[in-house]
């Protein structure tokens, strides 16, 4: 099945649908609780993000049962470093939902999850006041900082993908215990060699003269 086909799909259409539906009630839900809606600048980059996000995840290279490592990661984690955790969610779930939905004509949520908590995680680093990546306020608290977060993402993200494969669509526990595994160690790896070194260098180069990134 092509591309198009599957996003022409009923299954396809459904997932687009059904994403829509979960973006507008988040920024519904966020308008409500901060008293203002996502700013341009979110909505802008939840669009670049999410394009790269599924683009980048047709590039995989196997290495388990129905798991692959994806270099996509990395971009979780930028976005998410640069705007904040709920950009960094919508930039995992909508790009996520929309490469199964192109890829495959249906979308697994519990792993579109699993990418949404990585790039929410992510984003925890900008409510550190002294971390501002767009100004090159980034030191070594702030490297350790996203290696913690990174770490608890992949135990939140793999714990959600795991109910919902395992109670939801009636995955073998055993099965997605390895998946999870193999999944959770491939892409820390990306976080920590990719991702990480990537907001780095953004900080370096957006650092202002009178400032100084110590690491």
């Amino acid at each position: 099945m092509s591309a198009l086909e599957s996003l022409m799909s009923r299954q396809g259409i459904i997932s687009i649908v059904l994403v829509a539906v979960v973006c507008v009630a988040l920024v519904v839900i966020s308008k409500k609780k901060k008293g203002q809606s996502l700013s341009t600048k979110d909505v802008v980059a939840i669009g670049i993000g999410a394009a790269l996000y599924g683009v980048l995840s047709m590039i995989t290279i196997p290495v388990g049962p129905n798991t692959s490592f994806r270099i996509a990661i990395a971009v979780l984690v930028i976005f998410g470093a640069l705007f904040g955790p709920t950009v960094g969610f919508l930039v995992g779930f909508i790009g996520h939902a929309l490469n199964d939905a192109l890829a495959y004509g249906g979308v697994w949520w519990s792993w579109v999850f699993l990418s949404a908590v990585i790039g929410l995680f992510a984003g925890l680093i900008t409510l550190d006041k002294n971390c501002d990546i767009k100004i090159g306020k980034f030191n070594k608290g702030h490297v350790i900082k996203m290696f913690i977060f990174a770490l608890i993402g992949m135990v939140v993200g793999g714990i959600a993908a795991y109910c919902g494969d395992v109670f939801l669509y009636g995955e073998p526990a055993d099965k997605v215990w390895v998946q999870i595994a193999i999944a959770s160690v491939s892409n820390f790896v990306v976080i920590v060699l990719v991702g990480i070194p990537a907001v780095y260098a953004l900080a370096k180069r957006n650092r202002s003269t009178d400032l100084d990134i110590e690491i």
